[in-house]
């Protein structure tokens, strides 16, 4: 697990360790990786990320180079894309672009990315919070309005739902 911190090896030793049937809404992947897009240059409907945010899309890139992702999902807005970006770079993914307003299309083609997938979303403060839930995840996530760093991991569990673990980056 070259390339991720010490945290996220760790929570993914742990949800591993859990073991038991796949039962959980999240069964159809073998991890789901959610994020806020990066900061923003302006409040623009459809701005661009930031030095700031570029920086951070970066940082997640190098999180996750060694974290198996197979297939990379953004909203049609350039700051999800700017923020999946290196990341979909870096393993010669071509990232798919659905609306935001179609969470329903999105899961559906998360879901068909089959068993072995391990998908990143790069969503928004109100729609990652929303596919978490779509996910079977039952604690309640809100991200504030300057909350950038958030790295949701969703992995299968038991009969009592998907293990959702919430990281910093």
């Amino acid at each position: 697990m070259r390339g991720l911190s010490v945290a996220v090896c760790a929570a993914l030793i742990l949800v591993a360790s859990l073991g038991g049937p796949l039962l959980s809404v999240a069964t159809a992947q073998e991890a789901v990786y959610l994020v806020r897009h990066a900061e923003r240059v302006d409040d623009a409907k459809d701005s661009l990320l930031s030095a700031e945010g570029r920086v951070r899309a970066a940082r997640l890139a190098e999180m996750l180079r060694d974290a198996g992702i197979t297939h990379i999902f953004n909203s049609e807005y350039q700051r999800t894309a700017e923020t999946a970006a290196p990341l979909a770079a870096r393993l010669g993914i071509t990232a798919e672009k659905v609306r935001a307003d179609q969470p329903d299309m999105l899961l559906a083609r998360v879901r068909a990315a089959g068993p072995k997938a391990r998908v990143l979303i790069a969503g928004h403060s109100d729609t990652v919070p929303a596919l978490l839930k779509a996910l079977g995840c039952t604690q309640q996530v809100t991200i504030a309005k300057a909350e950038y760093d958030n790295l949701f991991v969703v992995v299968p569990g038991d009969k009592a739902g998907p293990v959702l673990v919430r990281l910093r980056y």
